[in-house]
């Protein structure tokens, strides 16, 4: 059975992870996310076994999702750029001891405190590591109000499937806007936890959760089992959505926000005559490259556009994927300024050569 309600982006987030069987929130406020802590404060008390609670710090509450995940509970944590780069050592700490968790992160303008307007500027961060170590976390990006929804329920999933961190990778537009949103009244699913510390009654052995590895053999073998996890995750849940790419000439290549803005750019190019595509990638990691590298392979397409609200990121990613098989346009705004479809569809012509 489902339901449709008008919410919006950082309330569907909220009311997704209580959906997921998250029961254990912990944050901080910052513009602007800070609806999702309000949202969860309301909430949780009226959830059987609902613990929201405000940390003194981003810093605390990454350490209490820390906590609360060890213990075997699904556990969400979400803040803003600035406050997700306090959080870094703790999701390190969580790659490290192998524990699932979701990080939301409603993007605003950097560096510094920025701006509260939206960005796309944490993609690094959310891509290559956002702590110390060798890691990775899995990031979702979502493009409306119901992939807020969807894909928050999706980063429990997966992040209790694989044991790790999985991020959703936001911004202040979608995380303010309003729609309609489906909500379904479907079990959340269940994952073995056999690992956690649940406490033995003498019935086992006690399980450890820990990230220090005085042998430095031992930690290399921890690392390289990690990383045959992440290899399945590569294979088996990179996710990605093409719109028009079968003769496309240009291919237009944006995600989260900055993708509803491109699709409109795309129409308005075909709407003139120019063969243009979309490529959008749904899991910034793990990075769609095989798609990308079959388009820069095929001979009708001269070239990609990539669209970013930050100087440049992404784009580093789809120079690596493509081979520098075709050249690569980069069509930006940056410091909580949006990027036009005006903007786009002209580096798109300039792209095709028009």
């Amino acid at each position: 059975m489902t339901s449709k309600v008008l919410m919006k982006g950082n309330e569907a987030v909220a009311e997704a992870a209580i959906h997921a069987g998250c029961r254990h929130y912990f944050g901080y406020p910052i513009t602007p996310q800070t609806e999702i802590a309000a949202h969860m404060s309301k909430r949780m008390p009226k959830v059987e076994g609902g613990c929201f609670l405000q940390a003194e710090s981003e810093i605390a509450a990454i350490n209490m999702v820390i906590g609360a995940s060890a213990a075997g509970k699904r556990a969400m944590t979400s803040s803003s750029s600035p406050g997700v780069a306090l959080k870094g050592e703790g999701l390190s700490y969580l790659a490290g001891c192998d524990l699932p968790a979701v990080l939301v992160n409603i993007q605003r303008g950097g560096p510094g405190l920025g701006s509260i307007q939206p960005s796309q500027a944490d993609y690094f961060m959310a891509t290559k590591g956002c702590g110390h170590g060798d890691f990775h976390m899995i990031s979702l990006a979502p493009n409306g109000v119901q992939e807020m929804y969807d894909f928050t329920c999706l980063a429990f999933d997966l992040a209790d499937k694989y044991r790790v961190t999985c991020m959703v990778l936001s911004d202040g537009i979608l995380g303010q806007m309003m729609e309609p949103v489906e909500i379904t009244d479907a079990p959340p699913a269940a994952y073995d936890k056999s690992w956690a510390l649940t406490g033995t009654g003498g019935a086992r052995e006690p399980n450890i959760v820990n990230s220090l590895y005085i042998d430095p053999v031992k930690l290399e073998n921890s690392v390289e089992e990690r990383y045959v996890r992440y290899a399945e995750i590569i294979a088996n849940e990179t996710r990605w959505e093409e719109t028009m790419t079968e003769d496309a000439d240009v291919v237009v290549v944006a995600y989260g926000a900055a993708a509803r803005i491109a699709a409109n750019a795309v129409h308005a190019a075909r709407a003139e005559g120019l063969k243009v595509g979309l490529l959008r990638p749904i899991t910034v990691w793990p990075f769609p490259k095989a798609p990308l590298l079959a388009l820069a392979e095929r001979e009708h397409v001269k070239a990609f556009v990539c669209v970013e609200l930050s100087m440049g990121q992404m784009v580093e990613d789809l120079e690596l994927a493509i081979r520098c098989r075709k050249p690569v346009h980069l069509c930006t705004r940056t410091g909580g300024m949006v990027v036009s479809p005006e903007e786009i569809l002209a580096k798109v012509k300039e792209a095709a050569g028009v």
